[in-house]
């Protein structure tokens, strides 16, 4: 009688990680639950200490969270011992998961709700009114309001209020006490909970709520798009493709004239040519606002000097978006210079000399040497640069803010705003009425638009292609 001999089951090592893209996605992923998990229970107990202690600071979370963190990271490497050797990824992770992925999340889910400076969550200051607690602690009567029943004035949800919230304060105003609402009567308001004994009660205001509306801010945005969206996007579109084309024109014609051997002073010019680029944005802008002064400006003042009438660069909506174009001209030169310069570096001085034996003017060989082989090198310069211009919300602000006015148009979206200073304005100006939620829908529709053009321009870079390869 045989017996057949199976060779022993080899069980991998609990600390020997997984190896390839599996171990690496699944070391983020433990991490990753390891600091969801820390952060779901800080702030669990940071609501339990608000709870406990109205007064405690907000930033109570992070501490929270840092202390779970501490305590769950031995238990994660009990579970997974090859962790450890992914534990240097823990702050990247962090770094990404709060200032990324975290506003990515705000953005979509405000896109979706009314959330603005008037609908806030918060207490709302200019409501707040004079208010009496009786004896029983239960029920708070408030003044009659002008024109408005209670249940408008506390903005309920329900005509009886209930489970509503009604936010209380003592006579220094200073720490709001929220209160659960069972019912209201009249000017009276009967509450779930007595108010603990340790607040005198003076005053009451009601919670500025903010509330999922769908697509709503959407509909706002394509409703009044001709005002807005349709005119902000084409001139976002001019401005990032036109800055593009002349910048790379005014820096390839400078990189191929100053990278003539036989220029004399060459490095002076270089070094001349490159401070526009190396002098700070933030100052440059400010210099060219007063340059166009249209009353005080040296450029009107030349301009005098010819027999030139005054030109309004910065109060015009045309002339605007050329001073524009000139002051991006001026700031973004250099940078296609210095790149035409070293991508003129890569290329045989060989076929330059074979082409001068061959009888082939300057001319014919920048059209037939030259430029051909620029244009691997340019390609992706070009489309950065066309993204960046995109979104180049700097510019915008120091130079124009936007502005001028443009009749017809919205006071967020003047006649220079581009998408992302219309977003801006609508977020964090006066005129927009901080309607932090309008914004976030404007902010999703940009992603989409370059989204979509950057597609676009990848597919006639070839992009694609290469990744098949």
């Amino acid at each position: 009688m045989t017996h057949t001999m199976h060779p022993p089951i080899r069980r991998r090592p609990a600390n020997v990680p997984p190896q390839g893209t599996r171990g690496v996605f699944l070391a983020l992923l433990i991490l990753s639950v390891l600091i969801g998990v820390s952060f779901l229970i800080g702030w669990l107990l940071s609501g339990l200490t608000a709870q406990v202690l109205p007064g405690a600071p907000a930033y109570t979370i992070l501490i929270f969270t840092l202390l779970t963190l501490l305590v769950l990271t031995p238990l994660t490497y009990r579970l997974f011992p090859w962790i450890t050797n992914w534990f240097y990824l823990l702050p990247a992770l962090v770094f990404i998961l709060a200032f990324t992925v975290l506003p990515v999340i705000l953005t979509v889910n405000y896109a979706f709700t009314n959330y603005s400076g008037a609908n806030s969550g918060n207490p709302d200051s200019a409501s707040r009114t004079a208010a009496t607690l009786s004896a029983d602690r239960l029920t708070v009567t408030l003044p009659e309001q002008q024109g408005q029943n209670l249940a408008e004035f506390l903005k309920c949800a329900a005509p009886t209020c209930a489970g509503g919230t009604i936010v209380l304060y003592d006579e220094e105003a200073s720490v709001p006490y929220r209160q659960a609402v069972s019912g209201i009567s009249g000017n009276t308001v009967t509450l779930a909970a007595p108010v603990p004994e340790t607040v005198a009660v003076a005053n009451a205001t009601r919670i500025n709520r903010f509330e999922y509306v769908g697509l709503a801010n959407f509909q706002e945005i394509f409703g009044k798009a001709s005002r807005a969206l349709w005119p902000v996007f084409l001139w976002t579109v001019v401005f990032a493709f036109s800055t593009i084309v002349i910048n790379a024109l005014a820096g390839l014609i400078l990189g191929i004239l100053l990278y003539n051997k036989r220029l004399k002073g060459r490095n002076v010019y270089r070094t001349l040519l490159f401070l526009p680029w190396a002098v700070p944005a933030v100052i440059s802008v400010q210099m060219w606002v007063a340059l166009f002064n249209q009353q005080f400006g040296i450029v009107n003042k030349t301009l005098g000097l010819l027999g030139v009438a005054a030109v309004p660069w910065l109060g015009d909506p045309l002339w605007a978006k050329v001073s524009i174009l000139l002051v991006n001209l001026w700031l973004g030169f250099p940078y296609m210079m210095t790149a035409t310069i070293s991508a003129l570096s890569t290329i045989n001085d060989d076929l330059y000399e074979a082409a001068e034996i061959d009888g082939a003017s300057r001319w014919q060989q920048i059209t037939n040497i030259t430029l051909p082989l620029l244009r691997t090198s340019f390609t992706p310069i070009l489309l950065s640069g066309f993204a960046f211009n995109f979104n180049n919300f700097g510019i915008i602000y120091l130079l124009t803010a936007g502005g001028p006015a443009q009749e017809g148009r919205e006071s967020t979206a003047q006649s220079t705003d581009i998408l992302l200073s219309w977003g801006y304005n609508t977020a964090f100006v006066s005129s927009g009425g901080q309607n932090f939620a309008l914004a976030s829908a404007i902010a999703l529709i940009i992603f989409f638009l370059t989204l979509a053009i950057s597609l676009v321009n990848f597919r006639a870079a070839g992009v694609f292609e290469e990744a098949r390869k």
